[in-house]
């Protein structure tokens, strides 16, 4: 009961705070008169969303970003952890590719983006691809960590039994690397927001990362800040969801 009660109350703090900075925020650009061009009150930016919302206008475009961001999302971690699995089984294979895999990392995505124009034409298709870009390696990382920390003891356990390495991957690895592997989704769940939003900065026409671009054309500044607010509210909610199916999983399996 205690600790319920202290998480509620951590979490009423945390809406004080930001109801305080905001109240702060509007305080401040309404006393100093700055112009809605360069910060404009959260008040402004609530009408300009509320306004976005209502008409639809936002809604077309929060469709197609969510649209990039799933397909985006289920490619790289799709291919993130069954790579992560090869190449944690397979030693050789990971010396070989892991140098690639983290040169592919390391360069710059928005300097990418271009290029995956050149080779895949403007609109969705260029955007799903920078997405999953981003979003393979946490789960590769992530995986290859998780299937690495098997318990010792049980892995000999395993090998006394003869057990095939399908079958130690898929009884004993696996389930005792879930954690980890999850925690994998949670940060490629974010990282899928970058990709979608900077591939739509240079490639779309639609999409919540097209609307940023159009609104800094337009100088609407209210407006790009509530694309922000839209953004990362989803953002949010969807990193909230990735720790309910996780709680959900690891409960069927006995953590």
């Amino acid at each position: 009961m205690k600790v319920g009660l202290r998480v509620r109350m951590t979490r009423l703090a945390s809406v004080c705070l930001c109801l305080v900075l905001l109240l702060v925020w509007e305080a401040w650009v309404q006393h100093q008169g700055i112009s809605a061009l360069v910060l404009p009150a959260p008040s402004q930016i609530g009408i300009t969303l509320w306004r976005g919302l209502a008409s639809g206008y936002l809604l077309g475009h929060m469709q197609q970003t969510l649209f990039e961001l799933c397909w985006g999302l289920l490619a790289g971690c799709v291919l993130g952890f069954v790579g992560g699995v090869v190449l944690a089984e397979l030693e050789g294979l990971r010396r070989i590719v892991m140098p690639y895999v983290v040169t592919s990392q390391v360069v710059p995505k928005l300097a990418l983006a271009p290029l995956f124009s050149v080779w895949f034409g403007f609109g969705t298709l260029p955007i799903v691809v920078m997405t999953a870009l981003i979003c393979f390696f946490p789960l590769l990382e992530n995986t290859m960590t998780a299937l690495s920390q098997a318990d010792d003891q049980q892995l000999a356990l395993f090998r006394v039994w003869r057990a095939s390495r399908w079958t130690t991957l898929w009884r004993l690895k696996l389930p005792q690397g879930l954690p980890t592997v999850l925690a994998g989704l949670r940060v490629a769940v974010v990282l899928a927001w970058v990709g979608a939003v900077v591939g739509e900065f240079t490639t779309a026409s639609k999409g919540l990362g097209a609307l940023i671009i159009a609104a800094q054309g337009s100088m609407d500044t209210a407006l790009m800040f509530a694309v922000l607010v839209l953004i990362t509210a989803q953002g949010w909610l969807m990193y909230q969801l990735c720790g309910v199916l996780e709680r959900f999983v690891l409960r069927k399996v006995g953590f």
